[in-house]
């Protein structure tokens, strides 16, 4: 059907996911429901994927496998997301957004960025007419997508039932998945995503490289904006005043899935630059425990550095 509005879709795109958040941004804010915010963002991705596929209608192996992934991560992620709402009730984030309509909108406008940004790798190559034969990185780009869509899936599931557990009522999630990263669900996340890029890279020329945004903008939001800071914020404030969740805490990798035997032994500055531990994610303990957890990251680092 050739193109529509532009050679890559992306006019197009960006208008479908402006009207589409639009259209969800006024339901949730005329009727005070917000049960409805991350399946609209997920299958945001799901319509952008499905439909620049159809228009352009070249149909290449690559094209359709590229869709198809991005399908059924959407539509897991929007079901799972789904049902855990209308579960546990209320979405927590909107708790100080729901009285105050400039907040609700940012936070409503920073999703459509999310999707159109993210969405860039599987949109630029179901608007190629390029379609080189099989390359390594298709292979590579599918098994990144593969093992992070099956840690996300499975570190979404182990933390929902512990949740719906009565007996961990009050307690954080330290089972599965969970006692080797505190936010395993989001390493799976960022890895998948960058698996469709590299699946992408046999189609791209020149500008199109600047689909690499997409995953940039994924994992810095998750680093430093609506992902883990929100969470490590929440879980200091209920438990940071619990020995055991210093220790988890302490001995557990803030993304990157490692045994807490290694991750505890390595020194403060490692984990601040290698493994991705940013002050950021203690801000919210009081200042002698920010303090006491570094000391005694430097001091099991040193250990383990005697030991060898």
């Amino acid at each position: 059907m050739g193109t529509v509005l532009d050679s890559h879709f992306l006019a197009l795109t960006a208008i479908i996911t402006v009207g589409y958040q639009l259209f969800f941004f006024v339901v949730t804010a005329l009727l005070k429901f917000d049960k409805v915010t991350d399946f609209a963002g997920s299958t945001n991705f799901v319509i952008l994927a499905i439909l620049t596929l159809v228009l352009k209608g070249t149909w290449h192996l690559r094209q359709v496998i590229l869709t198809l992934l991005t399908v059924i991560w959407g539509l897991r992620l929007a079901l799972f997301l789904l049902m855990r709402i209308l579960q546990w009730g209320e979405d927590r984030r909107f708790d100080e957004m729901r009285s105050k309509l400039w907040r609700l909108a940012v936070f409503w406008a920073l999703q459509a960025v999310w999707v159109w940004t993210v969405s860039l790798p599987v949109t630029v190559v179901n608007a190629s007419d390029r379609n080189p034969s099989l390359q390594a990185e298709d292979i590579i780009g599918w098994i990144m997508w593969s093992i992070g869509f099956t840690v996300e899936a499975t570190a979404d599931h182990q933390k929902l039932l512990f949740k719906n557990s009565l007996n961990n009522k009050g307690k954080w999630c330290n089972v599965g998945l969970w006692r080797f990263s505190r936010h395993p669900n989001y390493f799976g996340e960022i890895f998948l995503w960058w698996g469709i890029f590299v699946a992408s890279a046999p189609v791209l020329e020149s500008n199109e490289w600047l689909v690499i945004l997409g995953p940039i903008f994924l994992t810095l939001l998750l680093f430093f904006v609506s992902g883990i800071p929100l969470l490590e914020e929440s879980a200091d404030k209920k438990f940071g005043n619990l020995a055991e969740y210093k220790i988890y805490k302490r001995k557990t990798s803030p993304l990157i899935p490692l045994p807490s035997a290694v991750y505890g032994n390595l020194p403060a500055w490692f984990k601040a630059a290698v493994l991705l531990e940013f002050p950021l994610y203690s801000r919210n303990l009081p200042q002698h425990e920010r303090s006491n957890l570094y000391r005694k990251n430097q001091r099991d680092g040193s250990k383990e550095s005697k030991m060898r």
